[in-house]
């Protein structure tokens, strides 16, 4: 197990340097001058030449484009991921700031994912070719097709403008936490339906379930004991790489419900043309997306005993 996860991180590497690699060079090709951004809103607009390159100057941006990646990834490697042009912080501060509001909003977007998705996936597997699953599976090919941003202004317009019952923005409270969570985890939750519907029916054929329910087992336990373990294999895969695409899914939720987290720092850090910032957030996201994986992988040793990593 060892080898295998020293061998897996050592495989993140080349990874993130092309994650890096293209971030870097693709905020360089944004038109826009983040120095005068950053005085328009910090000095009302008065910009003067000198000023403009004294900045620019201080901050590295004089500099060739190949010297200026080598300095950031070689702090980046130090922990150091820079200081936002437009906020004038630690960008690693920054992070550490916002990051608990987007972590929070992905795990209650995972929990109505996986209770809707779950749930619905092994009853349409259970009522194969029934009404509930022709409905149900129909339902989750909406929930796919849907456009965050769109679903999310639905979700404000019926529940927040007509009955009144979450705010339509704001992150305070476990109410501010329904409709951004219901938005981010629906369009999951069919992905994660459709799967344990098809791989919990092809598992329900094989032989050892047949020979389960010929010595009388209650179906009860013929499912639950023998084939959800087995099942849930290639659905926990699917719950690992969609909980790490939440977490940078949550841009586009988390500036539709106006909520303080990474995602809408990130927005605003494009807005700004502020490198450091959207560069530090997104070599973060891939590190965290990237971790996920790894921890998906190292689970299947406990949810079948039969795997094992040399």
């Amino acid at each position: 197990m060892r080898n295998y996860i020293l061998k897996r991180l050592g495989q993140m590497i080349p990874v993130l340097i092309l994650v890096s690699i293209i971030i870097f060079f693709v905020m360089r090709l944004l038109p826009g001058d983040p120095i005068s951004l950053m005085l328009a809103g910090a000095e009302g607009g008065a910009i003067s030449a000198e000023r403009r390159a004294e900045l620019a100057e201080s901050m590295g941006l004089n500099d060739p484009l190949i010297v200026q990646y080598f300095d950031w990834i070689t702090s980046a490697l130090r922990g150091d991921l820079g200081e936002s042009i437009r906020m004038r912080e630690s960008v690693s501060k920054l992070i550490g700031e916002f990051f608990a509001s987007t972590f929070e909003l992905s795990l209650v977007g995972l929990f109505f994912s996986l209770s809707i998705g779950l749930s619905t996936g092994i009853i349409a597997a259970l009522k194969k070719d029934s009404w509930f699953d022709f409905l149900s599976m129909g339902l989750a090919y909406v929930g796919i097709s849907m456009p965050i941003f769109w679903l999310g202004l639905v979700l404000i317009l019926a529940f927040s403008f007509e009955v009144k019952w979450f705010p339509s923005a704001g992150g305070e409270g476990l109410r501010s936490l329904v409709l951004p969570g219901l938005t981010l985890g629906l369009s999951s939750a069919g992905l994660i339906s459709r799967l344990t519907r098809s791989s919990l029916i092809e598992i329900l054929n094989e032989d050892y379930i047949r020979t389960a329910r010929s010595k009388g087992l209650k179906e009860q336990a013929v499912v639950m004991g023998h084939a959800m373990k087995n099942a849930m294999i290639p659905v926990v895969t699917m719950v690992g790489l969609q909980f790490g695409g939440m977490m940078a899914g949550a841009v586009v939720t988390e500036t539709v419900f106006s909520r303080p987290g990474l995602g809408k720092v990130l927005v605003n850090g494009v807005l700004w043309m502020d490198y450091p910032l959207v560069q530090g957030i997104i070599l973060f996201l891939a590190v965290v997306y990237m971790s996920t994986n790894l921890l998906v992988d190292i689970s299947y040793c406990f949810i079948d005993p039969r795997i094992r990593y040399s």
